[in-house]
């Protein structure tokens, strides 16, 4: 039942992604974070990863690849020349229009449903399987989105098992 059950949830974010990127031509990742955006900017990529639930090296690649194709713009902040506030572009608002919803959406408002006990609990068991499973810890990529290059990596480990 466990397997099943993780096997269901995997393949859904496979078959999603697929299906995002054949439809719009970016990673389901990229489609949650403008999600995100369209509810309200940034005021930094800290904020943004806050929101996500992601680690902020892993919404930084993400919200450069936006950038890049100009669904995003980036902005230096007024108050503080040192943070970067992020907004969604007319062309990201335009491909919004067209977009369905994402399934990192779906999963976090299934998530914040679950009374506070059971989230907890099912974090503390997904970590110990992480754990006893022995694969990489460091930072992650959000779902279906690219692994940065080596260079890029901030652990520099690799995805198998520790090396001991």
């Amino acid at each position: 039942m466990v397997l099943d059950s993780l096997r269901r949830i995997v393949r859904s974010f496979r078959v999603s992604s697929r299906a995002v990127e054949g439809r719009l031509g970016i990673s389901a990742a990229q489609l949650f974070v403008l999600h995100q955006l369209a509810e309200s900017d940034a005021s930094s990529i800290d904020e943004l990863a806050a929101r996500t639930l992601t680690h902020q090296s892993s919404v930084s690649v993400v919200v450069a690849r936006l950038a890049e194709r100009g669904l995003v713009i980036r902005r230096t902040a007024r108050d503080d020349a040192r943070r970067t506030e992020i907004a969604l572009s007319a062309a990201g608002r335009a491909m919004l229009r067209r977009a369905p919803e994402s399934l990192q959406e779906h999963l976090l408002r299934a998530l914040t449903r679950m009374p506070a006990a059971r989230l907890r609990a099912l974090g503390e068991q997904l970590a110990s399987l992480v754990e006893a499973l022995e694969v990489d810890t460091g930072t992650v990529p959000m779902f279906f989105e690219e692994e940065p290059s080596p260079r890029t990596s901030s652990t520099g480990r690799g995805h198998g098992p520790r090396a001991r």
